[in-house]
């Protein structure tokens, strides 16, 4: 015996509005998406701009490098090293480089870690590390980033032989780092993260400064990340000459 009428009217009344709720949930979270992107993108970059001048102590200008066709090449204004693999270019207020800048992820305990290293070429030393973005458990994969004595191990680490994950406290060599106590899995794992970067890009680093006769990398000021400077002086208004020193008058002779 078929349904009544009323009640096959109900239930294709009940899928439509089903059906338009979806679609309606759908464009929002499209909507919201798309308006949220380039916000978070310009986050992301800030972010990343802030941790380059922490991991490469003394830099107060930095830009991009690409690597293009097998050869690493200063970055433009973004638009030309989109999709291509980037490390950053450091220099100091003289203009002598400070080092270079190097983002890199691997797998850690819980999900990928990526982080950002300073590798100083003319000593061989990593000089800073910082975290990125972390997933690793709280209270104890976290001390990564949360941990300042797991972080110092970044400031003088020799990076030949290999970089190599001790128990803490029993760090002897300037290659080695101490890892943290009930986070050893994240703490090898972040080792093995600057490794596997040492071994992509340090060979491809060119001896000595091979772009300073070239455009100079984004001046960035120091103090520019920490809040609003200082408004530069206005130029001195333009004095008029004395009398002494007036023009003779142009008059026309009658």
């Amino acid at each position: 015996m078929s349904p009544p009428p009323a009640t096959e009217a109900s239930s294709l009344r009940m899928i439509g509005t089903m059906t338009f709720g979806g679609l309606a949930s759908g464009l929002l979270l499209v909507g919201v998406f798309e308006f949220t992107k380039p916000i978070i993108a310009a986050n992301d970059a800030a972010a990343l701009e802030r941790a380059v001048f922490d991991v490469l102590p003394g830099t107060t200008q930095m830009g991009p490098v690409v690597l293009r066709d097998g050869a690493l090449a200063l970055g433009g204004d973004g638009t030309d090293q989109e999709d291509l693999p980037t490390i950053y270019l450091g220099r100091d207020t003289n203009g002598a480089i400070t080092g270079y800048a190097i983002p890199y992820q691997g797998t850690g305990f819980q999900d990928v870690i990526k982080l950002i290293y300073g590798y100083q070429p003319a000593g061989g030393v990593v000089v800073g590390m910082q975290i990125l973005d972390s997933k690793e458990t709280p209270g104890l994969g976290d001390k990564i980033f949360k941990d300042k004595a797991f972080a110092a191990n970044f400031e003088a680490l020799a990076v030949q032989p290999e970089i190599v994950p001790v128990p803490n406290g029993s760090k002897t060599e300037a290659h080695q780092v101490d890892c943290i106590t009930g986070a050893t899995i994240s703490s090898k794992a972040v080792v093995k993260i600057i490794n596997a970067g040492n071994a992509e890009w340090l060979g491809l680093l060119p001896p000595g400064d091979p772009w300073a006769a070239e455009s100079p990398p984004e001046q960035v000021p120091v103090g520019v990340l920490d809040g609003p400077q200082d408004e530069p002086a206005e130029p001195p208004l333009e004095q008029a000459p004395p009398p002494s020193q007036a023009p003779p008058s142009q008059e026309a002779s009658p």
